[in-house]
């Protein structure tokens, strides 16, 4: 098989599959991308205008343009706000937790979500694609850093806010979202994604990566949000049940220097050390 002009093996695989009637190459090469592990996709972002099937087995770039990822955007990211007191026992755990494991547990350092919509993510909420499935039973990221959430932490103002605390002490950690899908399908974590707020009672969610086209990307990435379509548009979610493993964090971002000198104390001598970067344009 090539991608890109990169021949890979077909192992695991076997022989690579024909796609389905009336499948298109997108839907096609995403359903064979999910059978790989990380390891294995040496490159994944293509511009889908640019590419033709021309055999089985074989995808092959017509050239001429710089690849993108996914028809969507390149190579997916997802990101998780949390305070600064918290990253030590993050570190110490090796796991982000879902608000069900931490409501089972004293929580160590400062919750900063707003405590009536926690209870209904976790008593009230559930998953289309995971009948019984709780949000609250799953750890949640927005597929952008600067998020309305944030906003409202900046404001503090909410009346259901009850951290006051303000936007500096609350730093982004970042992962991209296919190695975090490789990882829930080998740990038999389910996950699913969001195209709206998962807090709200009318949301929508998927659990298949060849759907990530009804994101609205454009809402998502967009710094004005007054439209209340484009408002819950940016609010979609991706949710991965019981944890998240802080090996798979690759950078964090900050709003300010005593942050980042804060963040790189307390990261391991040993172990994990994602990249910490000063990001301004990701904060209010």
């Amino acid at each position: 098989m090539w991608i890109t002009g990169v021949k890979i093996p077909c192992q695991p695989w076997g022989n690579v599959p024909e796609p389905c009637p009336n499948e298109n190459e997108k839907t096609w090469f995403l359903r064979l991308i999910q059978k790989c592990s990380t390891s294995q996709r040496p490159y994944m972002d293509f511009d889908w205008s640019k590419m033709e099937k021309n055999q089985p087995g074989r995808v092959k770039n017509k050239g001429g343009a710089k690849v993108l990822g996914m028809a969507r955007q390149e190579q997916p990211k997802i990101y998780h706000i949390v305070h600064i007191d918290r990253l030590s026992s993050i570190i110490a755990d090796g796991y982000l937790w879902s608000d069900a494991r931490i409501a089972q547990n004293t929580a160590k350092g400062t919750v900063i979500g707003m405590n009536t919509i926690k209870q209904r993510r976790l008593n009230e909420l559930t998953l289309a694609s995971h009948p019984h499935l709780y949000v609250g039973e799953c750890v949640p990221f927005y597929f952008c850093p600067r998020s309305i959430m944030l906003y409202l932490i900046f404001r503090g103002n909410h009346q259901e806010l009850s951290y006051r605390g303000g936007q500096e002490p609350i730093i982004h950690l970042e992962a991209d979202l296919l190695s975090t899908v490789d990882w829930a399908n080998q740990n038999g974590n389910r996950w699913a994604f969001t195209l709206s707020n998962a807090g709200a009672y009318y949301f929508e969610d998927r659990c298949d990566l060849a759907r990530l086209d009804e994101i609205d990307w454009q809402a998502v990435h967009s710094n004005q949000w007054s439209e209340p379509s484009v408002k819950e548009g940016k609010q979609a979610e991706f949710l991965i049940e019981r944890c998240f493993p802080w090996q798979l964090i690759d950078r964090i971002g900050v709003n300010s220097e005593y942050v980042y000198r804060q963040v790189v104390n307390k990261l391991p001598t040993i172990g994990r050390r994602p990249q910490v970067e000063m990001r301004k344009d990701w904060y209010y």
